[in-house]
């Protein structure tokens, strides 16, 4: 895993600020601590910082093909290097190294744009063709490895692996963007392609970028996406079966390394079975790390123990501070933009731990997007059979009407229940599950917002996001598309994100298994019935791990990883969020209204209202805020 940065001047063949080019590389250290490297030429700047995995003697980036003409600097794993580089021999070209970094200048000579096609696994990488004078931009089909880019006003183009590296160069636009804003308190995060800056954007997953010298910016190509063709048409049986030949598969593949390699195992399903799938294909044990929490009623530990001393898995328990919040203001700092989710902090931590036994460690994420997992899933469900039955033209007048007789703050949860559910059934499906998801439902965000901020918005809403995506799916069942709007913004934006940032910031190299692209495609045309059944997700999945999980393991409730922020905002962080989000930054800032956020404090401390996430959101803005105006 490592860090890519780079300076491009698509308009002429000036000088590149080696120096400055130096001090964007060094800011992502944390993502290459073992060595660092940097290529300049006229108009072209690329540098890097390197976490040796494979070829640790060799594999130095930025690297160069024969006749250095073209030069690449990568961050991530191809896992079908070996078979492309033999495809790439016969075809005539020469290798000098063992790595798959070398593979990408050999199949951008081949293949060109469609090279990507190619390649399986996680990947950003730019490379400069002299040749050619075209910059190449790519990042991977799911968006587990990120790239930045902006364009300054002097027409250089700026790209890194993280938005801090592009922070440091001094023509950096850092004005906020208000829809991103929006953004941010609807979904926790701010979503691909946007980032917080006016100007500045992520490359979305399963796009490339080419930019030819001397000519405009163009817009991003996607090369892949979901592609929804006819249902499988298999048994449940078979289905399993396939199932775990296609995982077992994923997890081999991601088990190449020639450093120390173990896993995440929390104790849920997800993770569970990424360990038994690996632990038949090592001759040795393998390390396992999970964390363990003073609260029983979110502590997995034991399941994790349980699966550990079922696999014979070289295991640590972590137990982590319940009132860990020291690491509020170091999350801004990993984060770059305003990042909302809590989890942050016991990512960040068993991050810590893993490395402390491994450079690389392979989780479970993914499983709950790809096969019906989540518990907002069944509860979409219910009501997308109410939506059906109602035609819109009655359900809209009748059910938002029902909303609005019931309190607007209700204290009694029954009450608050059947109000979210009225409001629900009377929206469309996507605009219904934009508001199961959302951080700060529409109507809070309203009333949190300034008036001068809600008329720089000029109507946008967060929502649009989702209708934007939900457009290249058009014809899909109600559990496919929130599953695919999932795939397209929370997997990318907050749980990928999360891993990306936690594990880079310890050294660390996270493998997704569940995620291969081709694991992905095939569960997306899974019959509904395999995915949610009874009011349980991950039906297939669950059935296909019988012979190597206990039920307890498959079938217990999810617990994630939870963090108490009600109970710290009414105990040890009571004055300082109080300090903190009435301060003179939150009020001048121009985004707030300042009577609504005391009464949100007012109502949440005193016991009558549970306002933690949208306390926690706030408090990362200003954590956010209080960083950029710093530096």
């Amino acid at each position: 895993m490592c860090g890519l940065v780079g300076i491009f001047d698509r308009k002429g063949l000036g000088e590149i600020d080696s120096a400055l080019l130096s001090r964007m590389n060094e800011m992502q250290f944390h993502r290459g601590p073992d060595e660092g490297g940097i290529h300049t030429e006229p108009g072209v700047g690329l540098a890097h910082r390197r976490l040796s995995i494979i070829d640790l003697s060799n594999g130095r980036q930025p690297l160069f093909n024969e006749d250095h003409s073209v030069v690449v600097v990568y961050n991530g794993e191809i896992y079908n290097h070996s078979e492309l580089g033999r495809e790439l021999v016969a075809c005539g070209h020469s290798f000098r190294t063992h790595c798959d970094t070398e593979v990408i200048v050999h199949a951008w000579e081949e293949w060109g744009e469609d090279c990507v096609q190619k390649f399986r696994g996680m990947f950003a990488f730019v490379l400069w063709d002299r040749n050619k004078q075209v910059l190449f931009m790519a990042r991977d089909r799911l968006g587990i490895k990120p790239l930045y880019y902006a364009e300054l006003d002097t027409g250089e183009i700026i790209f890194s692996s993280e938005l801090k590296a592009l922070m440091i160069h001094p023509r950096l636009p850092r004005q906020l963007s208000p829809h991103s804003v929006e953004d941010y308190f609807a979904f926790g995060y701010v979503p691909d392609p946007k980032t917080i800056f006016h100007g500045v954007a992520k490359l979305s997953p399963g796009h490339t970028l080419t930019i030819c010298k001397g000519e405009g910016l163009p817009e991003p190509k996607k090369y892949w996406d979901i592609q929804f063709d006819k249902e499988l048409t298999l048994s449940e049986e078979s289905a399993a079966d396939e199932l775990l030949d296609r995982l077992r598969e994923a997890v081999r593949i991601r088990m190449v390394a020639e450093v120390p390699l173990g896993a995440f195992l929390s104790g849920g399903v997800d993770s569970s079975a990424v360990v038994s799938m690996m632990a038949p294909l090592s001759d040795e044990p393998i390390n396992t790390c999970s964390i363990s929490f003073g609260n029983p009623k979110f502590d997995e530990s034991i399941y994790a123990e349980r699966v550990a001393s079922l696999y014979n898995t070289n295991h640590q328990v972590m137990a982590v501070d319940p009132d860990d919040y020291d690491l509020i203001d170091h999350l801004a700092m990993l984060y770059d933009e305003p990042f909302a989710d809590s989890s942050a902090i016991p990512t960040y931590r068993v991050c810590e731990m893993a490395k402390q036994q491994v450079t690389v460690a392979l989780s479970g994420d993914g499983g709950d997007e790809i096969f019906g997992g989540y518990l907002r899933y069944r509860w979409h469900m219910d009501s997308e059979r109410l939506r059906s039955a109602i035609p819109q033209s009655i359900r809209r007048p009748i059910f938002s009407g029902l909303s609005r007789l019931l309190p607007r703050l209700a204290m009694i949860p029954k009450v608050t229940a059947l109000k979210e559910t009225f409001e629900s059934i009377s929206r469309d499906g996507v605009d219904s599950y934009f508001q199961l998801i959302s951080s700060v439902k529409d109507p809070l965000r309203k009333q949190l917002f300034s008036d001068s901020f809600r008329h720089e918005l000029q109507g946008y809403r967060a929502v649009d996001v989702f209708y934007q995506h939900a457009e290249n799916v058009p014809n899909v069942d109600a559990l496919t598309l929130i599953q695919y709007l999932d795939l397209k913004t929370y997997l990318p934006g907050d749980i990928l994100t999360k891993v990306d940032r936690a594990s880079m910031a310890a050294s660390l190299e996270v493998r997704v298994p569940i995620l291969d692209h081709k694991l992905v495609e095939w569960a997306f045309r899974l019959p509904r019935k395999l995915k949610l059944r009874k009011g349980s997700g991950k039906h297939i999945f669950k059935q296909s791990l019988h012979s190597r999980l206990p039920n307890d393991i498959l079938y217990r409730r999810k617990m994630g990883f939870a963090v108490p922020l009600g109970a710290w905002f009414r105990g040890p962080l009571r004055n300082r969020v109080r300090d903190v989000l009435l301060n003179e930054r939150m009020s001048d800032s121009g985004f707030f209204n300042h009577n609504v956020i005391l009464r949100l404090l007012d109502e949440h401390q005193s016991g009558g209202r549970d306002h933690s996430v949208v306390l926690w959101t706030l408090l990362m803005f200003e954590s956010f805020q209080r960083r950029l105006i710093e530096n």
